[in-house]
């Protein structure tokens, strides 16, 4: 007898789960759209590596009564997020593994997710796998992503000169007779304050 095909895109999941059977593979990021909109700008998501997943079905007999039907789901991604200390691609990863129970109809569901701490979806016969893949991902992702350390100097470069220079390296003041302008304050200058309060 042939074995049955699945795909992760229209999933049996009650099917798939009694079968004890198991879908596994690599999808790019780019295939993954809302899971690649936290991307950093400067990302180049066509170099990211792909995600990849893993998803086995798993009934778990019972004294009395149908099996519990269960998914196992292993999933991991790279992407290049935004940095909230620097602003510069940071590479952020992510992994997942759940287990998630399957009730046989959307009232089974409910009640067992009301009653329960696991997860609980009703079966489908045109379950997208892929979606919860990327569901599961993107409840993974960090909420501040940022470098350990990042690798520009912020504190140097938002280091503002505090005297205004003029021809011939005299001050403002000493070749005008006149007070120098107040230097403005460089926009950034607080971010670097924190910084430095933050490193010390």
């Amino acid at each position: 007898m042939k074995a049955r095909v699945f795909l992760p895109e229209k999933l049996d999941v009650k099917a798939f789960i009694e079968a004890e059977a198991q879908l596994a593979g690599e999808t790019p990021v780019t295939g993954l759209s809302r899971l690649a909109s936290a991307a950093s700008p400067e990302a180049d998501l066509a170099h990211m590596p792909p995600v990849r997943w893993r998803a086995t079905g798993r009934p778990v007999p019972q004294r009395v009564g149908e099996p519990e039907l269960w998914l196992d789901l292993e999933a991991e991604a790279e992407l290049d997020m935004e940095c909230q200390r620097c602003l510069h691609p940071v590479r952020e990863r992510m992994s997942v593994s759940r287990s998630i129970r399957f009730a046989r109809d959307e009232a089974e569901a409910a009640k067992l997710d009301a009653d329960s701490d696991d997860d609980v979806l009703a079966v489908s016969r045109q379950f997208h796998l892929l979606e919860l893949v990327e569901d599961e991902l993107i409840m993974a992702q960090p909420i501040v992503p940022r470098h350990d350390e990042c690798p520009s100097d912020i504190v140097n470069l938002m280091q503002d000169d505090t005297e205004t220079p003029v021809p011939g390296g005299a001050s403002a003041e000493a070749s005008q007779g006149e007070p120098a302008p107040e230097a403005k304050p460089h926009p950034f200058a607080a971010l670097a304050a924190l910084k430095k309060r933050a490193d010390s």
